[in-house]
């Protein structure tokens, strides 16, 4: 999303100089006009230094003026430098209240500093005077969603629908702001919308949100559909080879979903994560050596529980129950509200002859005060 264009008059005033017919105090403000526009052309060449070079002789000729300190404001910004930013745009708004460019920039300050509520209260008041602008409703729709008011961000998106129908930002933010609340039927929707606008000039990113809300959904053949095109637009896009990996997973493709692991591994090969999957894909197979290395090469970059539980259920997979049971028993200490160790544990116990230490598991677990329907009905099942 663009910032305003400051550049050549940046208050947006007929008369950016102020002429008065002074020739003195004329030639002062001339040079501060042209001095203004020098720096903010320098300022979108991305010359920082040149720019704040020329708002500082601003500052030299007229110590609080506006131009200068929202440039000084707009060159920090460009810096990544936030806190300086907000000291320019507050000695702005100190000596000139309510000037629209000075909020917006300390608004979009306190928004790169997760600062969102600070930015909510100053982009309020940049919409006091100016209630129509698109810029701003989205960057207050997005602030809203991040501190997680559903229902404001909501009616923000909708009005700029209103005023735009098919803004990219609204659209996109609604999509978001759906599948972080994860109701995916309707991001899916909003991003639909923007892959049908845009067709194939469509970003990746909705490409990939897409794939995921498929992935959530279940509807995995459609999540491969969206992600492979996405794969023709960036071969070695993380998001797209992860969502095909997975989507194959889903589809209890293993063979399929190993290729895709793997291509991440080639170009990240210490991924403990994608490692722990590739490991499970293979154990799937009933390729344990294979399976076996990878979950061991996770573990060697650091502790990783559902690498130890692959190899717990590799030894399980192939009789060594006390090995199993060493394992899990270990893993429930390190993660005790896990039903799903100890379902796991119970059936080793159960495949050793173990009854007795079956259903003591699972009457550990259901000791926590954690409703599972799962464990309930294995244990159910053992006391028949």
């Amino acid at each position: 999303m663009e910032d305003f264009d400051l550049i050549n008059n940046p208050m947006g005033l007929d008369n950016p100089a102020g002429i008065t017919g002074n020739s003195e105090i004329d030639s002062e403000l001339a040079e501060i006009s042209d001095l203004s526009k020098e720096g903010y052309a320098l300022l979108k060449e991305n010359d920082v230094a040149g720019a704040q070079n020329s708002f500082n002789k601003i500052l030299a000729i007229d110590e609080n003026n506006n131009y200068a300190l929202v440039g000084l404001g707009d060159a920090a910004r460009k810096q990544r430098n936030f806190l300086k930013a907000t000291e320019y745009y507050n000695a702005c708004l100190h000596y000139h209240p309510g000037n629209n460019y000075a909020l917006f920039g300390l608004a979009d300050c306190y928004k790169a500093m997760n600062q969102y509520h600070k930015a909510i209260e100053i982009w309020e008041k940049y919409l006091e005077h100016d209630d129509k602008n698109i810029t701003v409703l989205t960057r207050v729709a997005d602030a809203y969603r991040k501190i997680r008011d559903f229902k404001k961000s909501k009616n923000l998106y909708m009005r700029v629908l209103d005023m735009e129908a098919n803004n990219a930002y609204a659209l996109i933010g609604l999509g978001h702001l759906h599948y972080d609340f994860k109701e995916y039927c309707d991001a899916l929707y909003y991003w639909t919308r923007m892959y049908e606008i845009a067709e194939e000039e469509v970003d990746i990113r909705v490409l990939t949100s897409i794939g995921n809300c498929h992935r959530k959904l279940k509807t995995f053949d459609k999540g491969v559909f969206f992600f492979e095109l996405a794969l023709e637009k960036d071969r070695n896009n993380f998001y797209a080879l992860f969502g095909l990996a997975d989507c194959y997973r889903g589809m209890n493709l293993q063979s399929k979903s190993i290729q895709y692991w793997n291509r991440i591994l080639q170009m990240d090969p210490r991924n403990k994560v994608i490692l722990t999957r590739a490991g499970d894909a293979y154990r799937s197979m009933g390729e344990y050596d294979t399976a076996t290395e990878y979950y061991e090469k996770a573990l060697e970059i650091e502790f990783d529980i559902y690498a130890v539980l692959g190899l717990a259920m590799i030894s399980k997979a192939q009789g060594r129950y006390d090995d199993a049971i060493s394992s899990l028993a270990r893993l429930i200490q390190s993660d005790p509200k896990n039903y799903r160790l100890y379902l796991d544990l119970s059936d080793c116990y159960l495949q050793c002859g173990d009854r007795k230490n079956a259903v003591e598991t699972l009457q550990n677990f259901q000791k926590l005060g954690i409703r599972c329907q799962l464990v309930n009905e294995a244990l159910d099942k053992l006391m028949a």
